[in-house]
């Protein structure tokens, strides 16, 4: 029996992570491929604020024994405080609306990017935004200007650009005007996807968490992340318990990036996480989707 109180470990999904088209690594179909190998029954690709990668992601799972989930993770905030909310499910119908709907935070996304880059040009870091955009194919973030800081010397690691030079106060990094989280959420459920908190417990205390959920429960939230790669056994326990306090249901993931994130691996994390195959199967039936 696994850390989770699983004992099948040949079933397991995996409904976060992340490919070129946002700031992972490696492309969808590259994704695809890699659950093959990885023994992963059903993957999510949720890219931050875009659905663009879903296509290539969906036309790759064909055929393959990995079935795929269509998914988008927007970036919100509730009382000052970045959250995450994952849409699951998302029929192709709607992928279009998903930027549409998006369109002025990517607008306001870009420059905040821009002027990050203006900011470290001045400091005396010599990037350029083309340095950026060559390492995805959607908008850059933060993630892509801390691989280019890190491949001229600036900083040792992403991790050390994030901790440092990236971090919001730091002088160089204003986060974009945000959609708030109920936002978000009532639009994926408009649409008939499945709407989950992202690792709340990364962004927020316990009680903040409480407080916010009536309101996102309220707003047509499913389910939380239990099972997450940062996730110790009682970050695991407090997730759960909210489930069971606010009727949700169970999601999890790696948040995989590929090299962005090298110690975290697709499906299992830094190597003891699992999520049940079930969390999928009870997400799918929650959500209006048809292959």
């Amino acid at each position: 029996m696994n850390q989770n109180g699983f004992t099948d470990k040949n079933n397991r999904c995996d409904l976060h992570c992340h490919s070129t088209f946002s700031d992972g690594t490696m492309s969808p179909t590259e994704l695809i491929k890699l659950a093959e190998e990885s023994g992963i029954s059903a993957l999510a690709l949720t890219d931050h604020n875009t659905s663009k990668g879903l296509a290539e992601f969906t036309q790759a799972g064909r055929g393959s024994k990995v079935s795929t989930v269509p998914g988008c993770e927007f970036s919100t905030e509730w009382n000052n405080i970045e959250i995450h909310i994952v849409g699951l499910f998302f029929r192709k119908e709607c992928w279009s609306e998903i930027e549409d709907f998006l369109e002025l935070a990517q607008i306001a996304k870009h420059n905040s990017n821009m002027s990050m880059i203006e900011n470290l040009n001045k400091a005396g870091y010599k990037i350029d935004a083309q340095e950026a955009y060559a390492l995805t194919d959607g908008e850059f973030n933060r993630a892509h200007v801390a691989r280019v800081l890190m491949a001229k010397g600036y900083v040792a690691s992403v991790d050390e650009a994030f901790k440092t030079l990236l971090k919001p106060g730091g002088g160089f990094y204003t986060p974009a005007r945000r959609i708030t989280a109920a936002a978000a959420i009532r639009f994926i459920k408009t649409y008939g996807a499945a709407a989950v908190m992202a690792h709340g417990l990364l962004s927020m205390s316990a009680e903040q968490m409480r407080e916010f959920l009536p309101e996102a429960k309220n707003a047509g939230l499913d389910a939380i992340e239990t099972r997450y790669s940062e996730y110790d056994e009682k970050d695991i326990a407090t997730s759960v318990s909210f489930c069971e306090e606010f009727g949700l249901l169970q999601s999890g993931g790696s948040d995989f990036h590929g090299g962005t994130k090298p110690d975290i691996a697709l499906g299992t994390g830094k190597g003891s996480l699992f999520v049940p195959y079930e969390f999928y199967e009870n997400l799918r039936s929650r959500a209006d989707y048809e292959d």
